[in-house]
C-alpha cells in the first residue's frame, strides 16, 4: 500500500508507520518538525528498506496553508495513494484545561477544527483519484462522557460524528472513512 501518514514521528503514529516499513508498505511522512521527520524517515529505512519511505512533508494541524502542499508531495512521491491516516493531535486532562483557557481553545482548535479541514483536504484528494480509505485515531474518550477528559472528549466525539458522517456520504464514491478510537495508551 501506500500511505499517508500525519503525526508519523510520535506515538501511535511512529509505530503505525514502522509496522506499515516492516510489511513492505509505502510511506509518505507528515510532521511538524522537520528534524523530527528525518529521523523517523531514517528509522523506517533500517526497518523496511530503501524503498519504505518515498517521502516527507511539513504539515503542521495548526497551519492550514500546510495541508494542501504537503498532500500534494506525497502524490506525487507515491502516484496513487491507498490511505492517509491521521493520528496527530493533542492531549489534555480536565484540570489542565480548566486552568489554562488559552490551552483549551487550541486543543478544541487542532482535535476538532485543524483535523476536519485536513481530512478535507485528504478526502477532496483521495475522491480524485478514485478513493482510497481515511483513517483517523480518535478516542474512547469521544464515545462516553468521562469526569477526567471533558474537553478532550468533547474535542474527539465531534471528529468521530464528522467522521461518521463523511463515511455515509462518501462511501459509495470509493472513499472508506475509519475512525480508531484507541483506549488509554502511553505514547
Amino acid at each position: 500500500m501506500n500511505v499517508v501518514i500525519l503525526g508519523a514521528t510520535k506515538g501511535m503514529g511512529r509505530a503505525l508507520a514502522r509496522l506499515c516499513a516492516e510489511r513492505g508498505d509505502r510511506v509518505f511522512l507528515l510532521g511538524r518538525d522537520a528534524t523530527d521527520l528525518t529521523r523517523s524517515a531514517a528509522d523506517l529505512v533500517v526497518r523496511g528498506g530503501q524503498g519504505a519511505v518515498a517521502g516527507t512533508a511539513r504539515c503542521d494541524l495548526e497551519q492550514s496553508d500546510t495541508f494542501d502542499p504537503a498532500l500534494a508531495d506525497a502524490q506525487h512521491a507515491l502516484g496513487q495513494i491507498d490511505a492517509v491516516v491521521v493520528t496527530a493531535g493533542l492531549f489534555g486532562t480536565q484540570e489542565e484545561l480548566e486552568a489554562d483557557p488559552a490551552r483549551t481553545e487550541r486543543l478544541l482548535h487542532v482535535n476538532f477544527v485543524a483535523t476536519v479541514m485536513f481530512c478535507e483536504a485528504a478526502r477532496k484528494l483521495l475522491l480524485s483519484q478514485g478513493g482510497g480509505t481515511l483513517c483517523v485515531f480518535g478516542s474512547v474518550a469521544g464515545d462516553r462522557a468521562r469526569k477526567p477528559v471533558v474537553l478532550y472528549g468533547a474535542s474527539k466525539a465531534g471528529l468521530a460524528a464528522y467522521l461518521n458522517g463523511l463515511d455515509h456520504r462518501y462511501y459509495s464514491s470509493g472513499l472508506r472513512v475509519i475512525c480508531v478510537r484507541p483506549g488509554f495508551v502511553k505514547t
